[in-house]
């Protein structure tokens, strides 16, 4: 199932396609903030595709498939390729990745985990 949440809390499970639209669309200051999470059973550790629309207006999109080894970020200015990116991640394909040239955030995440321990 998927859920998304925008950064003033608001929730939909099993968003449609025009509600993610609209909620991207909807995107700015106080209100910058988009996750579109995966949960299923069979799905171990942190499956999303985020953005954040950063001051700038260049848009932050960052992605995560199961583990912190496994986080990318890029940034762009185009809403048109977040929008397309997050139906894609939504529909399950992966050929939206291509689009981008990504980073490896991954350690980040993995030094954080560490220290908890």
């Amino acid at each position: 199932m998927l859920i998304a949440r925008t950064s003033r809390g608001a929730g939909i499970r099993k968003p449609s396609r025009p509600a993610i639209r609209n909620m991207l669309a909807n995107l700015r200051r106080g209100n910058s903030h988009l996750v579109l999470e995966r949960t299923e059973e069979n799905l171990e550790g942190d499956w999303y595709i985020q953005v954040r629309l950063r001051d700038n207006n260049i848009y932050e999109l960052e992605y995560r498939d199961g583990v912190p080894a496994v986080h990318y970020q890029t940034l762009t200015v185009s809403l048109a390729k977040v929008t397309d990116a997050f139906i894609a991640w939504a529909d399950g394909r992966t050929d939206w990745k291509a689009g981008f040239m990504w980073t490896n955030i991954g350690s980040r995440f993995m030094e954080q985990a560490d220290t908890a321990e």
